[in-house]
């Protein structure tokens, strides 16, 4: 039975085309193709880059939020209370008008005090300002060096400048050692944010992030065992580009630097755009769907790979609709913070907080009266 399943899997119908089989992949002739076996290496590679984060974010992320004087707020506990502690972690976080009225009653309190304590519930789960900072440093500096080193194993190939060339000799490529090093680092790092979920930041996209790391490290397993790897390492060098600007607008956000955020933030819309809205589609999904039937006839990997671009694609616009409300609110408004992140919410009851605002209240209404006397 597992000798059948594993046949079917690696039935060259569906991922080669025709008239090529698994042996015309055999190293050959000064020719060194791609192999599965060597997929086993990601995990390893994923592994050694949870470490490498967490002594980037020890020894270089935190003391660069020291140097910028990111510290987290002081929340303030919500009071032991079992009732509202069993409902919080068994029904919701956020409980509706009726579902408050009914906790009002078995509890005794007041409206505004089961608020408030769902209120602070909820910010003693959510993650504090420095570990944003260190995560969105450590995928700041992960993304700069991906992607120049995406530049220095493209730039003096000819398929970068001519995408017909992707698929010149298709598919007995010869595999270069940048591009094994390329593809390992990748999948490693999308094989490591998934092992991280856990305990990253959660954002309003986490459903969709799982989806797009699984899809990225299925497209690439895909078209590595496929000899796909020139259109992939294009896709992967497109991807990584804005990411750095978004996450160093991120770092910079954090700390407090918000002029030289928001104009990364601008200029990484504008590249977001170009890349991923016109670039991948126009440029690299057309490469993927028409330039191949000219060489051969289309096969279930063709399908199959171009599926997954597009289902990166449908990511890219939902993504694309985030960025542009977060640019509307940096035009009309005042940007803060990512868009997608789970923000603290205010403790409107903090009674400094409380303090501060009638002393302000007072102020404003002393300045106004000094004002209209004189």
């Amino acid at each position: 039975m597992l000798q059948m399943v594993n046949d079917w899997l690696w039935w060259e119908r569906l991922w080669l085309p025709a008239n090529v089989s698994w042996s015309d992949l055999e190293d050959n002739e000064g020719r060194v193709y791609a192999k599965a076996s060597q997929l086993y290496a990601v995990l390893p590679c994923a592994l050694c880059l949870l470490v490498v984060r967490y002594l980037f974010e020890t020894c270089v992320a935190t003391p660069l939020a020291n140097t910028f004087g990111i510290r987290d707020r002081v929340r303030l506990t919500a009071e032991p209370n079992p009732v509202l502690e069993n409902y919080f972690c068994t029904q919701t976080r956020v409980p509706s008008p009726a579902d408050v009225l009914s906790l009002c009653k078995k509890t005794s309190w007041t409206d505004r005090r089961v608020q408030l304590w769902f209120r602070r519930r909820r910010n003693q789960e959510r993650p504090g300002l420095r570990k944003r900072f260190c995560e969105a440093s450590w995928r700041c500096a992960f993304y700069f060096f991906a992607f120049f080193g995406g530049v220095v194993a493209l730039y003096d190939k000819p398929w970068l400048y001519n995408l017909k060339e992707v698929w010149a000799g298709f598919p007995k490529q010869s595999m270069l050692q940048s591009q094994y090093w390329y593809y390992l680092l990748e999948m490693g790092f999308y094989l490591s944010l998934i092992l991280s979920l856990t305990f990253d930041v959660k954002r309003k996209d986490f459903k969709e992030q799982i989806v797009h790391h699984i899809a990225t490290l299925t497209l690439l397993s895909f078209s590595w065992i496929s000899n796909y790897i020139r259109i992939g390492t294009l896709v992967m060098a497109v991807h990584d580009s804005a990411d750095i600007l978004l996450e160093g607008a991120k770092v910079f956000n954090y700390a407090k630097w918000h002029m030289t955020s928001n104009t990364m933030f601008v200029v990484f819309t504008f590249l977001f755009m170009v890349t991923r809205l016109v670039i991948f589609p126009f440029w690299l999904i057309h490469c993927t769907w028409v330039y191949p039937v000219e060489e051969f006839a289309p096969f279930f990997g063709y399908y199959f790979f171009n599926i997954m671009l597009l289902v990166l694609q449908i990511l890219h616009l939902y993504w694309a609709f985030l960025i542009t409300r977060m640019l509307l609110k940096l035009i009309f408004s005042k940007l803060d913070g990512d868009d997608r992140s789970d923000e603290e919410e205010e403790d409107d009851s903090d009674p400094q907080k409380e303090t501060n605002h009638k002393l302000n209240h007072m102020n404003g209404s002393g300045a106004r009266g000094r004002a209209n006397g004189h």
